[in-house]
């Protein structure tokens, strides 16, 4: 207990997945959380994304774990939502931290095939959407003077070449030199910034219909056991270690490292959490 206490953590995708994951084990470990997320469903998402009820859910989680939490349903596309949020933030703790730019989605399509949505929906929440984050929350970090920490969740995908998710590709490989660009701007400020890469996570954005078909074509599911099955089947052997997909947990622990100031000197850095999933 206590390793980030004291800390505020803004964490955005934070109804559900590794958002709620991170935003428990952070204020386990003493951290005060901003949690925001969309509450709508965006056109070309074809599985169903956060409500307002998740985020609620995540807030009364984090209240049974003892944390304290303020919760904003935001878009990360908009500037003017993410900014009040920010601002709830700032006016219930009075600083910000650590910024977990986690928010994403994800679809599939062969590059000539996908629409305009598609593309577009995909870079502005996964790419845009961060820069917006960073925007967001940079300037009151410098202000404070006290430094901190900055995770951007990119993806194993980013050293990877995957049929039809060229807009997901492109946007996890391009927060990756946003994230190189503000480590160099704001290292003077002693903020760290880091991309953080993991391998199949077992999340919303994986465990759906359009994912299993995509993986799996021609196959029918009739129950959710059937679809994680055929899930699993087609991660088989992807990754050096004999596991499928990762768990939330999994991802968080390493969030918690880089949030707490036992990685005071790591920045730069993209820190891969894939179970050795070969570059190809």
């Amino acid at each position: 207990m206590g390793r980030v206490a004291g800390k505020v953590a803004l964490i955005t995708g934070a109804a559900r997945g590794m958002g709620r994951e991170h935003a428990l084990v952070l204020a386990r470990e003493g951290a005060a959380i901003v949690a925001v997320d969309i509450d709508a469903e965006i056109e070309s998402i074809e599985y169903p994304l956060a409500t307002a009820d998740d985020l609620k859910e995540t807030v009364r989680l984090v209240e049974a774990a003892g944390g304290r939490i303020v919760a904003r349903s935001a878009d990360v596309r908009s500037h003017s939502e993410l900014a009040a949020a920010v601002e709830a933030g700032l006016a219930e703790f009075g600083k910000i931290d650590v910024v977990c730019a986690n928010a994403g989605v994800s679809n599939f399509a062969s590059t000539w095939e996908m629409t305009d949505a598609q593309w577009h929906n995909t870079i502005d929440v996964n790419l845009t959407g961060a820069w917006r984050t960073l925007k967001a929350t940079i300037p009151q970090m410098i202000e404070n003077g006290e430094g901190g920490s900055v995770i951007i969740t990119s993806s194993a995908l980013a050293h990877q070449a995957v049929p039809g998710m060229a807009s997901y590709i492109a946007s996890k490989t391009g927060v990756v030199g946003l994230a190189r660009t503000l480590a160099r701007e704001v290292g003077e400020h002693s903020i760290r910034v880091n991309t953080v890469h993991p391998a199949t996570v077992r999340t919303p954005i994986f465990e759906n219909d359009p994912t299993a078909e995509a993986l799996n074509p021609g196959r029918e599911f009739h129950t959710e056991e059937e679809r994680r099955e055929a899930l699993d089947e087609a991660m088989a052997g992807a990754m050096l270690l004999p596991i499928t997909a990762l768990e939330t947990i999994d991802m968080s622990n390493v969030i918690l490292y880089l949030a707490s100031d036992e990685s005071r000197y790591v920045t730069g850095s993209e820190v891969r959490v894939d179970g050795g999933l070969p570059n190809t």
